[in-house]
């Protein structure tokens, strides 16, 4: 009888693992409906007085996703204006749900990882999670390591996806 050879052992296969990305810390959906009259109309004045009544400590070292659940037209600026409240306080603020915010926390994430290492080298980007990896991440993954990889594919060793090779 031969010895069993793990073939996906002995491969040059080099994993990126987004969920290696994934940045801890409490996700918040901040929905600014209750702050306007009647869910809808958005009066500078009461807003601002409302703005000021706000613990924004709560918000302390949280991830934010401003919204308004309603069909109120929001002017640009009452979000900006929330937003200066939550900056010295929260470590991101966006405006979206919260697959926005994960979308736009694995951008900065990816825009700033060094992936010298992957040069010239066959890279996999691992297809499972058990964190929420937005579909955006892979995406943004898949652009970024083609610029320097060899080859890029989808998914396990076992069984992947080639999704780009160098030519």
């Amino acid at each position: 009888m031969s010895e069993i050879i793990n073939r996906v052992a002995q491969s040059n296969l080099i994993t990126f693992n987004l969920e290696d990305l994934y940045p801890n810390g409490r996700r918040v959906l901040l929905d600014i409906k209750d702050w306007l009259h009647e869910g809808f109309i958005l009066r500078e004045k009461e807003f601002r007085k409302f703005l000021e009544g706000v613990d924004w400590s709560f918000y302390q070292d949280n991830y934010v996703a401003l919204t308004c659940s309603t069909d109120a037209i929001v002017p640009g600026w009452a979000f900006m204006l929330v937003t200066s409240k939550l900056a010295p306080f929260a470590k991101k603020v966006v405006v979206g749900n919260l697959a926005d915010l994960e979308t736009a926390l694995y951008q900065t994430i990816l825009d700033n990882s060094d992936i010298s290492e992957f040069k010239d080298k066959s890279v996999i980007i691992k297809g499972c999670s058990n964190k929420p990896v937005p579909e955006n991440a892979y995406i943004m993954a898949v652009c970024k390591l083609q610029q320097v990889a060899k080859s890029v594919m989808y998914g396990e060793a076992c069984s992947s996806v080639p999704l780009f090779k160098k030519k």
